[in-house]
């Protein structure tokens, strides 16, 4: 424990970390027990299923617990059910001053339906979403009561955020609400729950994905001069691209990265790709994917308009083909040195005993659609991205606690200012 210095607001209220962790480990039990309810409904994603159910048991749980909770009602008119999912939103506080906790729980597809049948072994639950992120969706959820619970007056407001559809890049979730101005209204700074293996992540990579075809004319293979080989165009137009691979992929980023990672920016061909119907068949169309990761540094628009300039360059030289965006998301940083980010890494340090570590996260990050309007925009959460989308998914429970003390005790500074 270091010296209590002047001014350090932190440091000199540490007394509330006893409480507030005593608080949230007397409902261990309660927590487990939510975590599981969660878990066994399959929201996968995609293709977005059972998001009405999982809504509902969030917005009743969050009503039982004794907090406000709404569904966010999209502008325009109203769609089916299955078009619109819902968000959900639950306050805590009063004010203008808000800090947003953020979660999704939408989850990737499963291995195997036996995954989303919850296992408890100990510490540990397993199950696909555990942490990814329905543990930190609870562990969110425990904090906001923690305060509660423990007599924390706030200058503000919490306000808990949940989503669907993260997954697939937030389409009907957070990118609808951000753009009908839902997402960040008066806000001092935006927690985000995903499972960082105990790191912060106050970056993130942007995204450009296509899925390129490639046309040709089928014959059979004994008449081939007859054909067009929809495979050897195809490997035409991957040259080209391999070019642009190479000069991007010598780009590095300033921002920190784990251990495991590269700074490189990153084009990767053929992460699917597929086409002709039999061995001795020309084939008249084969496809691919391009999955173009953009470091901070890089501007998305710019490296878009490089892609489709050289699948340009490739029609004109006389190659038939036609392309489509599967996704399309913004890079974004948040500085480690403002409030937020300050309170943060001090309450890492007094709930872990370990100095927060401030990376750049290999992937996509929610955080986006705040930290691109200028609020400051992190995650931290329980669980380990490795074993994240696998078959053997689990969350530690006393990481759950720990992030959830982290969290309130975030909250209690940044809104008693």
């Amino acid at each position: 424990m270091r010296e209590t210095l002047p001014g350090d607001k932190s440091v000199a209220d540490s007394s509330r970390s006893p409480a507030i962790l005593s608080w949230l480990k007397e409902r261990k039990e309660e927590m487990a027990a939510l975590l599981a309810e969660l878990v066994a409904i399959p929201t996968e994603n995609p293709p977005g299923n059972n998001y009405q159910v999982c809504a509902d048991l969030l917005e009743h749980r969050i009503q039982q617990l004794g907090l406000d909770c709404k569904r966010i009602i999209p502008g325009g008119p109203q769609g089916r059910p299955d078009d619109v999912p819902a968000s959900l939103t639950a306050n805590y506080g009063t004010g203008e001053r808000v800090l947003y906790f953020h979660g999704h729980y939408d989850v990737v597809p499963a291995q195997s339906a036996g995954q989303f049948q919850p296992i408890r072994k100990e510490n540990f639950l397993f199950g696909r979403g555990a942490c990814d992120m329905k543990g930190g969706i609870v562990a969110m959820l425990y904090a906001t009561l923690a305060i509660r619970g423990c007599g924390e007056k706030l200058n503000g407001r919490i306000a808990l955020t949940l989503v669907p559809d993260e997954e697939t890049g937030g389409r009907r979730g957070s990118a609808r609400l951000a753009s009908e101005g839902w997402l960040g209204r008066n806000a001092l700074g935006m927690l985000l729950a995903e499972p960082t293996s105990g790191v912060v992540w106050n970056a993130n990579r942007g995204a450009i994905t296509l899925r390129v075809r490639v046309l040709g004319k089928s014959a059979h293979v004994g008449l081939q001069h007859q054909g067009a080989n929809a495979f050897e165009r195809m490997h035409q137009v991957v040259e080209r691209l391999q070019r642009l691979k190479r000069e991007v992929e010598q780009r590095t980023t300033n921002c920190a990265v784990g251990t495991d990672q590269r700074r490189n920016s990153i084009l990767l061909l053929g992460g699917q790709s597929g086409g002709g119907t039999n061995f001795n068949v020309v084939p008249d169309e084969c496809w691919f994917t391009i999955d173009r990761r953009i470091n901070p540094e890089e501007n998305l628009a710019e490296e878009k308009a490089r892609l489709f300039e050289v699948l340009e360059e490739s029609k004109q030289a006389g190659i038939p083909l036609h392309w489509e965006v599967l996704q399309e998301a913004g890079s974004a940083a948040s500085r480690e040195n403002v409030a937020l980010g300050t309170a943060l890494s001090q309450n890492v340090q007094a709930i872990t005993g370990e100095a927060a570590r401030f990376e750049m996260c290999p992937g996509l990050l929610e955080t986006r659609f705040y930290a691109e309007t200028g609020i400051p925009a992190y995650a931290y959460g329980p669980g380990l991205l490795s074993i994240a989308h696998g078959p053997n998914e689990y969350v530690d429970l006393r990481k759950i606690i720990d992030c959830a003390a982290i969290y309130a005790l975030t909250a209690i500074d940044m809104l008693n200012t």
